[in-house]
């Protein structure tokens, strides 16, 4: 027997912020749809919510959509953002300030999620490895069955190549990350005209 993949409602994200409160109420209607048991469903909202706490500084510049879809046990929340959606001028003040500032904004774990969006966002394909050096090490040319990026970032790949590391601030990172915690994986990739943000959990 085949699993179908249920995919809810795609809520559109405007710049600005409009339409983030749309994905907390479409994660509930899957949840309650699926008939995910309450513990099941608090673990998915959090990291709903953890998702949405991030976005307001990326959707200030740019737009997008959410959607979370499901197989059988399997669950992924998804937001794609345009990179398209900037003039160029605009995007070249940014990238200033985003050189000048050093990730100084990158506070925690969601922090250099962001962080690492935004910076897909603002740079070509050509000259973001020159540019994002500091976490180029984790980046992986991303193919699987279900995703095809021509380049991505994983919270896997990330923490295996962190195993031998003693930096405990890394660590202490991610043990406070309410998503580094619960997540199965997280991937920021980039396909085309778009930068994708997954994170995916399997009850």
């Amino acid at each position: 027997m085949v699993t179908m993949i249920m995919r809810s409602k795609t809520c559109a994200i405007k710049k600005g912020g409009e339409g983030l409160k749309d994905v907390l109420a479409e994660v509930e209607k899957i949840a309650d749809y699926n008939e995910l048991p309450k513990k099941q469903t608090l673990r998915l909202s959090l990291l709903a919510e953890e998702l949405v706490g991030m976005l307001p500084e990326l959707v200030k510049n740019f737009e997008g959509s959410f959607w979370i879809q499901s197989k059988g046990t399997q669950y992924e929340l998804h937001v794609e953002l345009l990179v398209d959606s900037l003039s160029k001028e605009r995007k070249e003040a940014l990238i200033e300030v985003s050189a000048n500032k050093k990730n100084a904004a990158n506070t925690g774990f969601m922090g250099k999620i962001r962080d690492i969006a935004e910076n897909m966002l603002l740079r070509s394909e050509e000259d973001f490895g020159e540019v994002y050096a500091v976490d180029q090490e984790y980046m992986t040319d991303y193919q699987s069955f279900d995703y095809h990026y021509t380049y991505a970032w994983t919270l896997n790949n990330y923490v295996s190549n962190k195993q031998e590391s003693t930096d405990s601030a890394t660590w202490d990172e991610l043990e406070k990350s309410i998503v580094a915690k619960l997540a199965d994986d997280v991937i920021v990739g980039v396909r085309g005209k778009k930068v994708e943000i997954v994170i995916k959990k399997e009850f």
